[in-house]
């Protein structure tokens, strides 16, 4: 059956593009609050398609699509992040309603490029998400401290910030210090790495009324997320080799003040075992 609900998105784009606008008209959340459970899928405009041992897992759109519209239908799920061909779809397949949606912002920087630091907006803009009543932009900050494309990118996520704050949306900011190891970048997870991030992530643009922090779960959490008080959501990642002592470092995560929930992607929508839901059901309980 999914197949031919992809059929009709197919036909829908071919001769009814402006239904896209249209389906943007759904059904909204009310105020962002409490706790949150988000589903990511914004890694294949980035061209990172690996998920666990597959390198080409989030190749498959129709797949990832299933795999999204499960996850989203279970209790307790409150939204999706994602580009915005990914997010058009699933308003054509009724998937977003009353879901939080969440508009991923720089996609530039290419996963494996030379320029991957140059990370660039190519994706949604702040009067983009406005004009689709989505509720947030999301954006990457890797700081390289030898590479001078980060400060770029450091200019253009402050603009963003500032923009979506005068259209009264979320501001969702990612934060890494990351280094080139043999050509290919890596984000450094030591929690002294992360105050770092922080620190300069809470400080961007002309107001932090309106941003919130993705981060990943690393050592001593209690100290890093000292290091803001901004709200933040927990980072997935990908996909874990030991499933339940990820899960086991997102409950204790929780309880911190300023976490206010998980924006989680391959790790449930690709799990090991393939079961999408008991893995969404699992991080949604811990909660």
């Amino acid at each position: 059956m999914f197949a031919d609900h992809l059929m009709e998105i197919v036909r829908t784009r071919v001769h009814k593009p402006a239904a896209i606008a249209e389906a943007a008209h759904r059904r909204r959340p009310g105020v962002i609050g409490g706790r949150l459970v988000l589903v990511a899928a914004d890694h294949p405009a980035r061209g990172a398609l690996r998920a666990g041992s597959r390198p080409l897992a989030m190749a498959d759109r129709a797949d990832l699509l299933e795999r999204l519209c499960v996850a989203l239908s279970r209790p307790g799920v409150d939204g999706v992040l994602g580009t915005a061909d990914i997010l058009e779809d699933l308003l054509l397949l009724g998937a977003l309603e009353g879901k939080v949606v969440i508009g991923s912002m720089n996609r530039g920087g290419l996963a494996g490029t030379v320029f991957e630091m140059d990370d660039r907006f190519t994706g949604y803009s702040a009067d983009a998400i406005a004009g689709m009543r989505f509720d947030g932009g999301k954006m990457l900050l890797r700081i390289d401290p030898e590479d001078p494309a980060t400060v770029s990118t450091m200019e253009a996520s402050a603009r963003a910030v500032d923009e979506l704050a005068a259209h009264k949306r979320m501001a969702m900011v990612e934060p890494f210090i990351s280094h080139r190891v043999d050509g290919r970048v890596h984000n450094d997870l030591t929690s002294e790495a992360m105050i770092r991030a922080i620190a300069v992530a809470s400080g961007l643009g002309g107001t932090s009324a309106y941003t919130w922090l993705k981060v990943p779960v690393v050592p001593d959490m209690e100290r890093v997320m000292a290091a803001s008080t901004l709200p933040a959501l927990l980072l997935g990642g990908e996909v874990p080799a030991d499933r339940d002592a990820a899960f086991e470092g997102w409950q204790k995560a929780l309880q911190l003040p300023t976490v206010k929930g998980i924006v989680a992607g391959r790790s449930l929508l690709y799990p090991s075992d393939d079961d999408v839901a008991l893995a969404v059901d699992t991080a949604v309980s811990l909660l």
